[in-house]
């Protein structure tokens, strides 16, 4: 009896819960109406803040560098000095730079004042003019002399021939003999005299060219002297120019990004002392994958979001596409894998950059995201990107719910992004589209449909 009161139930049970599931439709679903709305297409990355172009103040030789008191985030102006070099090394280099021209210019007037060597040669060569009237008359009298002792031998020839015949008498001979002997000794005088002149005329007439060769050598040691003034002058510019890169200036107003240095202390050529920039300029840049960086093209709209600027996506702060870099490289990423990425540049709105910095604060290289729309409609057909899924020719498809039953749909897709996408075939305005489908329903099953929207209430 027990026995058959138990088959009765259960018999009851089963045929109470098959007429449960035919009055129920089916296993709950989730669902959400298909319906005209805006959709964007979008590229999302991470970007830091940049700017354009720093100005970076480094030491411009070796020298010893004063103390820089400027620091991180101090604002400067367009030529305020921000760092100098001690002034007493450079003036010291310059001074010993001036006197060194000054000294050799002092050298080249004294060398090339030639009027004394000028005066000399004039009177040498007046000196050679009178010598030659000297000469002159030294050959006359050697020649007059000649004439007398030539004149006192033939006299001494006849008064020998004389005195036998008695013409003559010895105080005839005598004096003819002495005669003679003067005459000789006049004109050996005389002739010695003659060659003595010729020698010192010879040693004249050398005398204008030894100046003018005295005045040629120091034309040359002017030439000399002139190089190496032109080598200190040049020496001199140099020191001039220390001194004015000495003192370094702000090029531009800006902020102070960067401080190297502090103390005094002897600081090589080109180390890096300051970097300033100007906020005003400021720009983010995004490395972004090159597959995605071929939809992105210069005056894109875009935004950056995030945790810093307390922005979520869609409602972050407006930027504009400035320029995509033409070359790519490769960057490794956290798992291992190359990629190439491109570096696309964002620039805020005109007149904005005072107001985020203002009100958020923002720095060079800050780290932010960034959201660039690559297309957007203001109308389309969307679903929810979770609806869609591929079959096993890889046709996106969808399920619609009608009547109880799924219908499995044959989609064609337009833009698309993380959260929706556009339907542009399969489906219209009002079906009612499953959301996230369970890999276990098929096409024809039967279901209850619960709008997604309601359910989330619910919860």
């Amino acid at each position: 009896m027990i026995k058959s009161i138990a088959i009765v139930v259960g018999v009851i049970l089963v045929v109470g819960g098959i007429f449960y599931v035919m009055q129920s439709g089916g296993p709950q679903v989730d669902v959400i109406t298909a319906s005209m709305e805006p959709i964007q297409e979008y590229v999302d990355e991470q970007g830091k803040t940049r700017l354009p172009r720093t100005y970076v103040i480094s030491m411009p030789f070796d020298a010893r560098l004063g103390e820089i008191t400027l620091e991180e985030g101090d604002h400067v102006t367009k030529g305020e000095v921000v760092a100098r070099i001690v002034q007493e090394d450079v003036e010291a280099e310059y001074d010993e730079s001036k006197a060194a021209v000054e000294r050799l210019a002092a050298s080249i007037r004294e060398t090339g004042d030639k009027s004394v060597e000028q005066t000399t040669k004039q009177q040498a060569e007046f000196f050679v003019d009178s010598m030659v009237n000297t000469v002159e008359a030294a050959k006359t009298r050697m020649t007059a002399s000649r004439s007398r002792f030539e004149y006192a031998t033939t006299y001494l020839q006849r008064v020998q021939q004389l005195i036998g015949k008695g013409a003559k008498t010895e105080d005839d001979l005598d004096r003819a003999q002495l005669e003679k002997v003067e005459s000789d000794t006049d004109f050996q005088t005389d002739a010695l005299t003659y060659q003595a002149i010729l020698s010192i005329d010879a040693a004249t007439k050398l005398l204008p060219s030894m100046v003018s060769q005295y005045i040629d050598r120091k034309d040359l040691s002017v030439a000399v002297l002139q190089q190496q003034k032109v080598e200190a002058e040049a020496r001199l510019r140099t020191a001039e120019l220390r001194m004015q890169r000495s003192t370094m200036t702000s090029p531009v107003d800006g902020i102070v990004l960067t401080k190297q240095l502090t103390s005094e202390q002897q600081v090589a050529a080109g180390t890096t002392l300051l970097e300033i920039g100007q906020l005003s300029q400021l720009e983010v840049e995004a490395e972004i994958l090159s597959q995605d960086a071929t939809r992105i093209k210069p005056g894109d709209r875009a935004e950056i979001y995030g945790p810093s600027l307390g922005k979520e996506a869609g409602q972050g702060i407006p930027m504009k596409v400035e320029r995509v870099y033409p070359a790519g490289f490769t960057k490794v990423s956290s798992l291992g894998v190359e990629q190439q990425r491109v570096l696309v540049i964002l620039r805020f709105d005109s007149g904005q950059v005072a107001s985020v910095l203002e009100q958020h604060g923002l720095g060079v290289d800050y780290r932010v995201q960034v959201r660039i729309y690559t297309e957007e409609k203001p109308q389309a057909l969307v679903i929810p990107r979770s609806s869609i899924f591929r079959d096993v020719s890889g046709t996106w498809q969808a399920y619609v719910a009608a009547g109880g039953k799924l219908e499995r749909r044959n989609l064609k897709l337009g833009l698309m992004n993380d959260l929706d996408v556009e339907v542009t075939q399969g489906i219209k305005s009002g079906d009612r589209v499953l959301v996230s489908p369970a890999a276990s329903l098929s096409d024809g099953a039967r279901v209850t449909p619960i709008d997604a929207g309601e359910a989330l209430a619910g919860a």
